[in-house]
């Protein structure tokens, strides 16, 4: 190879990684700047956001964020997002795990026919099945529940889980099961103490996807929730906006304090969500 067609493709790949670096950064502005204005402008007064809705506030206004602290139903409501985040999270992880198990390890005769019927589901997203599953819950007295919005939440988020799950079950190799199985151990115990920690970058995927689509669900919870002590934190926000809808920064500081927790879950986890995500992707 000569050492022009060397240059040539040296200067190639440098344009194409500027060009990456290019695209990334503004996908990453385009996703910042909203979270970031939101939080600055929580921080000013009402005459300071209509005037400079992109700059520093002019005096830092730390009392917008106090007030919404110090409010007992702000506190009420993260802690019902938190207990329907935290059991949908449990819910999925441990049934979509089971089941993919099953579709990945297990031969049986109709094994991929069930498997797309599961995953027909993902054709079928939550506003299309509203109506029956709101008479289903009112048949079966979960209306004005948290289960009423754990239960649905679990079941449509089974599909794509399953999915996600299947893929990474089947990439384990096969000779471990024979080793497992010639030392004694049970497909329970084979999924629980092998399989399972050998699992632990898709399962904390499935488990912060899940969490962060439960902690925004409104709505579900809209539909279901009629009293005010069960109101889980979008449900708060609507709330609080319709109490204080010209108090635009003390609305943008109680929507800050609301993201806080699925901004910190995804920090947390974002190693483990794109090795999870992108093993699926590949070998499922």
């Amino acid at each position: 190879m000569s050492t022009q067609t060397i240059r040539t493709s040296t200067n190639f790949k440098g344009v194409i990684g500027l060009l990456q670096y290019l695209v990334g950064a503004f996908v990453a502005l385009v996703v910042l700047i909203p979270i970031l204005a939101t939080i600055l402008n929580g921080f000013k007064t009402n005459a300071d956001l209509l005037v400079n809705p992109f700059s520093l506030p002019e005096t830092w206004q730390w009392g917008n964020y106090i007030g919404v602290l110090q409010s007992a139903s702000f506190w009420r409501q993260l802690l019902n997002s938190t207990i329907v985040m935290v059991a949908t999270a449990t819910g999925v992880v441990v049934l979509s795990s089971m089941a993919a198990f099953v579709f990945a390890r297990m031969e049986f005769r109709g094994r991929e026919l069930l498997f797309n019927f599961f995953t027909l589901g993902l054709l079928f997203p939550l506003a299309v099945a509203i109506l029956p599953l709101y008479i289903s819950l009112r048949q079966a007295n979960l209306i004005d529940s948290l289960w009423g919005v754990i239960l649905p939440q679990v079941a449509f988020g089974l599909p794509g889980n399953i999915l996600i799950l299947r893929g990474f079950f089947g990439s384990i190799p096969r000779e471990l099961d024979e080793a497992a199985s010639i030392d004694g151990c049970t497909p329970v115990g084979f999924f629980v103490r092998v399989l399972l920690p050998l699992m632990r970058p898709a399962l904390a995927a499935v488990v912060v996807l899940t969490m962060v689509a439960s902690w925004n669900s409104f709505f579900l919870p809209l539909l279901v929730l009629n009293s005010e002590q069960l109101y889980t934190l979008p449900l708060g926000i609507q709330q609080f906006q319709g109490q204080f809808g010209t108090d635009w920064a003390k609305i943008l500081a109680f929507i800050s304090l609301a993201l806080m927790p699925t901004i910190i879950f995804y920090l947390l986890a974002e190693r483990q969500i794109v090795a999870g995500l992108t093993a699926g992707a590949v070998k499922g």
